[in-house]
Parts: structure tokens; C-alpha cells; sequence
């Protein structure tokens, strides 16, 4: 309920309550003023007892009236004695003064609030038409057919006219009621709602923390795999060629296997530093994720010798460490097999930002090759694309790879755009 509702409604609970004392003085005042002087000390000892027995009723009322936040009345059995009660002094006076047909008009106010069952609420307006159309004929009792004719049409009217206005204030009340239940369901489905996202938010941090354990326990083995791919092979044949010049008595073979060890040794250690560089997405410590990237790819075509361009669309937006992380190891293990496999001339990153999710594509025009043919773990050399679609999923994005032999490779990488924790 807003604010303007709540004036509103109290307003009204103050004209309920002090209401009838109002009416009960505006028909004191002309009734004092237009008295028969000569009237007999009975009529006036009459009047004065039903005035004084209308107060206390008003007053005991009063004093029954709920207390706390919500002080509205609902119909009740003691809420019928009121009424009823307060009816017949209200026609009693009435026929002593026509007047006091302003404290009948009470009747009008709060029947829907003290009596219950739609049917008694208007039976209770009708006896309320009945005394304030007696007064506007002229005062009960009646002394002439005219009197009855003009008071039969006053009461049609009045009632009329209460009926047509209880009958709006139902419809009105219904709706009130519909309204109340419709914010009070909104209400519970916001709740529901906000459950939801929090639940959602709690599982997604789940999934992150399954994730950043999991891409440690690849990046073992990836680093296990390289290790055996380069560095093991560089130095089992490092130790081959030292052992022929171990055996050899001719000093010129010695020194072509020296030769060979030494190249050998070189090329091991190239890939040990590479390595290591891959081991740790060191660009995220101090740069976001477009700037690690544009860092990464043109070193890297500094490195290769390779054209290499990388461009962002979108808005950009501070990613999740993982999220920024494992697009970051996408971008190094492709560019990575494209030095290795694609023998390309120029390779293209481009990063996306797209609403709710982030898109990263890499292209180059290469050898290619045909995914279908090639197996898990090969499929671009050492990590492969496997490793790369894992990463995807695991923070529920996906990788889709296209490629032909003699046509280039495309590699596009979806997942969803989770900011940065605040």
C-alpha cells in the first residue's frame, strides 16, 4: 500500500469513528432550534434520554474498536447489535425531531463494516432509507395520503440509490481484494525469483571453483605432455649423440654429434622457456583480458614472424579471473599449434563482447586439416582442440573448430560473460 493509500484509509477510519458524533450534534443543533416550546416535559425528558443513550452507545463502540497496525472493523455479531440498536434511537429521535435524520444517515456509513452477509447489510441500508426518507417527507407520524406518497417515493430513491452505491463499493472492494492478492503473489514470485538467482549465483560459483581446480589438474598434464612431445625427446637424443661420440674414435664424427647435441640442447631449452611463459597467465596480473591478449598475440607474431592482428567488438567488460583466464590458455594453446601445424602467414584474434556472453575467434590461413580424421590429443598437437573444448565447458561455454585441408583453420570459443567480483 503506498503512501498516498495509507493517508487515505486513515482519514476514513477517522470519519467512521468520529462521524456519527458529528451527525448526532449537526441534528442536535436545528432540533433544539426548531423545538415546540409548549411540548410536554415528558417529550423533552424522551429526547434527552435517547440522545444520552445514543452517546453511550457511541462511546462504548468507540471503546471496542481493534487496536494495532490494521484498526479496520470487520463485520460481527456484536457489530449487528450496534447497528440495530443504534437504528431504533436514531427513529426514535427521528420521530421526535425530523432533524436527528442526520444521525440516521449513519446507517449509510458502516454497515458493510458491522454486519455481516451481503444480504443483512442491505436490509440494514433499507431500514436506514426508511428513516431518513420519513424525515424528508415531513416528519413521522404521517398525517395525510400525500405524505405517504411523497414518503414511498423518497424511500424508493434513497434505496435505490444506497443499493447502487453498495453495489459499487462491493465491486470495488472485490477488486481492492484481487489487487492485494495479485501483489501479494508478485511479491512471492519476486522471492522465488531472487531464491533463484542467489541459488544460481552460489551454483556458478561452484562451477568456477570446479573449473579453476580442474584447469589445474590439465595444466599438469598439458605441461606433462609437452614435456614428453619436446623436452624428453630433446634430451634423449641429446643423450644419443653423446654416447656416439662416447664410442667413436673419429674426432670429426665426434664433433658433428657435439654438434647435433648442442642444437638439440638449444631447442630443449627454447621449449622449456616457452613453457614455463604458458605455465601461469602472468598477463592477467596487472592488464584485463583485451589488453593480455593483444599483448599475447602480437608477441607472438613478433616471435614467429607471422602477421598477427587481434581487434575487440562490443563493449568491453572486466571478466571473472577464471573466465578471463581460461580464454587467455585458449588464445596461447591455438596460437601454439598454429606456430607448430598450420605453417600460416597470417593469423587473426578477435574478442567479442555480446551481451550475456563473450566470443572469442581465431583464425588463420594455413595447411588445415580435417577434424573428423584427426584423433583426441593430436587433433592440433600437443593439448589439442579437446583440451581447448574442455576448458570451454567447463565454465559452460563450447568450442567449435572449422577446418579443411589447404583452407585454413577457424577455432570460436562461446562462454558466458561473467563480470568481475566487486
Amino acid at each position: 500500500m503506498t503512501g498516498v493509500d495509507t493517508q487515505i484509509e486513515r482519514r476514513w477510519e477517522q470519519f467512521h469513528t468520529w462521524g456519527p458524533y458529528g451527525l448526532l450534534f449537526i441534528g442536535l443543533v436545528p432540533a433544539l432550534a426548531t423545538a415546540d416550546p409548549h411540548a410536554g416535559p415528558g417529550r423533552w425528558y424522551t429526547a434527552w434520554g435517547l440522545l444520552g443513550a445514543a452517546l453511550a452507545l457511541q462511546l462504548w463502540w468507540h471503546s471496542t474498536r481493534p487496536t494495532g497496525p490494521d484498526r479496520r472493523r470487520t463485520p460481527s455479531r456484536a457489530g449487528t447489535v450496534y447497528y440495530a440498536v443504534r437504528w431504533t434511537l436514531a427513529f426514535a429521535l427521528t420521530w421526535l425531531n425530523p432533524f436527528f435524520a442526520f444521525y440516521a444517515a449513519t446507517g449509510y456509513m458502516d454497515a458493510d463494516e458491522t454486519i455481516p452477509g451481503v444480504r443483512w447489510q442491505r436490509l440494514g441500508l433499507f431500514a436506514s432509507a426508511v428513516t431518513v426518507a420519513g424525515a424528508q417527507a415531513g416528519g413521522m407520524p404521517f398525517g395525510s395520503a400525500v405524505q405517504w406518497l411523497v414518503f414511498l417515493a423518497l424511500l424508493a430513491a434513497n434505496s435505490g440509490l444506497q443499493m447502487v452505491v453498495a453495489h459499487l463499493t462491493e465491486q470495488e472492494t472485490r477488486r481492492a481484494h484481487e489487487r492485494t492478492e495479485t501483489i501479494t503473489e508478485l511479491e512471492r514470485t519476486n522471492a522465488a525469483l531472487q531464491q533463484a538467482l542467489d541459488e544460481n549465483a552460489a551454483l556458478h560459483a561452484q562451477l568456477l571453483v570446479q573449473a579453476r581446480e580442474a584447469g589445474v589438474a590439465d595444466e599438469r598434464r598439458r605441461l606433462a605432455a609437452e614435456i614428453h612431445d619436446t623436452i624428453a625427446q630433446g634430451l634423449t637424443g641429446i643423450i644419443a649423440q653423446l654416447q656416439v661420440v662416447a664410442n667413436t674414435p673419429d674426432e670429426k664424427a665426434a664433433r658433428e654429434h657435439v654438434g647435433r647435441a648442442v642444437e638439440l640442447a638449444r631447442h630443449s631449452l627454447g621449449e622449456a622457456r616457452r613453457s614455463v611463459h604458458n605455465l601461469a597467465p602472468a598477463a592477467l596480473d596487472n592488464d584485463g583480458l583485451p589488453q593480455a591478449l593483444k599483448k599475447t598475440v602480437f608477441a607472438w607474431g613478433e616471435r614467429t614472424g607471422v602477421r598477427a592482428d587481434f581487434t575487440v567488438t562490443g563493449t568491453a567488460e572486466q571478466l571473472h579471473g577464471e573466465v578471463a583466464a581460461t580464454l587467455l590458455r585458449i588464445v596461447q594453446e591455438a596460437l601454439s599449434n598454429a606456430a607448430r601445424h598450420a605453417r600460416a602467414r597470417r593469423v587473426g584474434v578477435t574478442l567479442s563482447f555480446m551481451g550475456d556472453e563473450v566470443v572469442l575467434d581465431i583464425r588463420d590461413d594455413g595447411t588445415g586439416f580435417d577434424p573428423a580424421a584427426v584423433p583426441a590429443r593430436t587433433a592440433s598437437g600437443g593439448f589439442g582442440l579437446d583440451g581447448m573444448r574442455a576448458r570451454a565447458e567447463r565454465i559452460a561455454g563450447s568450442l567449435t573448430v572449422e577446418s579443411e585441408p589447404g583452407h585454413g583453420t577457424a577455432l570460436s570459443a562461446r562462454v558466458p560473460l561473467v563480470r568481475h567480483d566487486r
